[in-house]
């Protein structure tokens, strides 16, 4: 926890500290810029040493192969070791900040989802992978916006990287816990073996809860994500449909004056009176 405040003040005093001078942000957006800037570098690191690490990906046998997987390589230990020691050390930073219960969720959220990594290890490894893919194009495109607010394609490219990974995770375990675990030949409850959790995905019951509570969660986080496209286009149309009408305002011309045919500007007519004959 010590090391990742230190790097967190490294990143923060030798590269967004730099850059936050040059864009003279307002406070929000500079708090904003400071979070996003930190997350694309840990999300960046996170990625690549998952890449290092595992070599599941293109063997998804080995997902579930030898279960439990009890000797952990130091690299696959290690690294959970640092996810959970840098979302620790976010915490207090948190209430320092006074920022929301909501905020705080979110950085909650991923030292919850390292908790089944502790008898899923491998399982963990790709889907920490998938949700880091997704959080680092999401907060590029806050850095890109906060650059120039009229720069906005990043976001498309998170949209659909964020489905993918949704889909891919959603995959895996249907895959491992549906598919996997059940054929594992040691599913006895053996402590000395290590082996406390392969006889739960042996009951059709457990397995078909623990779908069941992916697929709502899963769900869930789907309806909100296409709640907040759906108002972001909805924004961006009525922005668009504003610029349109002040534009055809600006550009029709103005309405001369109506004066009568009859009358000179000073109200006189310019007719010559007729003089009355004496």
């Amino acid at each position: 926890i010590f090391i990742a405040i230190i790097l967190h003040a490294v990143v923060q005093e030798y590269a967004l500290d730099k850059i936050n001078r040059r864009l003279h942000l307002s406070k929000v957006k500079h708090s904003k810029f400071n979070e996003s800037g930190q997350l694309v570098a840990f999300h960046l690191t996170s990625m690549v040493w998952c890449l290092y690490v595992e070599g599941y990906v293109s063997n998804p046998r080995s997902l579930w192969e030898n279960y439990p997987h009890v000797y952990l390589p130091f690299q696959v230990k290690f690294f959970y070791l640092c996810q959970l020691a840098y979302w620790l050390h976010a915490l207090p930073e948190l209430y320092f900040q006074k920022v929301r219960k909501v905020r705080a969720g979110w950085v909650a959220a991923p030292c919850l989802g390292d908790a089944p990594s502790g008898f899923l290890t491998r399982l963990g490894l790709i889907l920490l992978l998938l949700q880091y893919l997704a959080e680092f194009f999401f907060h590029m495109a806050r850095l890109v916006y906060f650059t120039d607010e009229n720069n906005e394609k990043l976001f498309n490219v998170w949209a659909v990287v964020f489905v993918v990974t949704r889909l891919f995770t959603l995959t895996l375990y249907i895959l491992v816990i549906g598919f996997g675990l059940p054929r594992v030949e040691n599913q006895a409850l053996d402590p000395e073996r290590g082996n406390f959790f392969s006889f739960l995905f042996n009951n059709i019951l457990f397995r078909m809860s623990v779908l069941l509570l992916v697929c709502l969660f899963q769900a869930s986080v789907m309806w909100r994500f296409i709640h907040f496209q759906l108002r972001r286009w909805r924004e961006y149309w009525n922005e668009q449909s504003s610029r349109k009408r002040a534009a055809a305002g600006a550009k029709q011309p103005a309405k001369p004056l109506k004066r009568d045919s009859g009358e000179s500007e000073n109200g006189t007519s310019p007719r010559t009176k007729k003089l009355k004959s004496p």
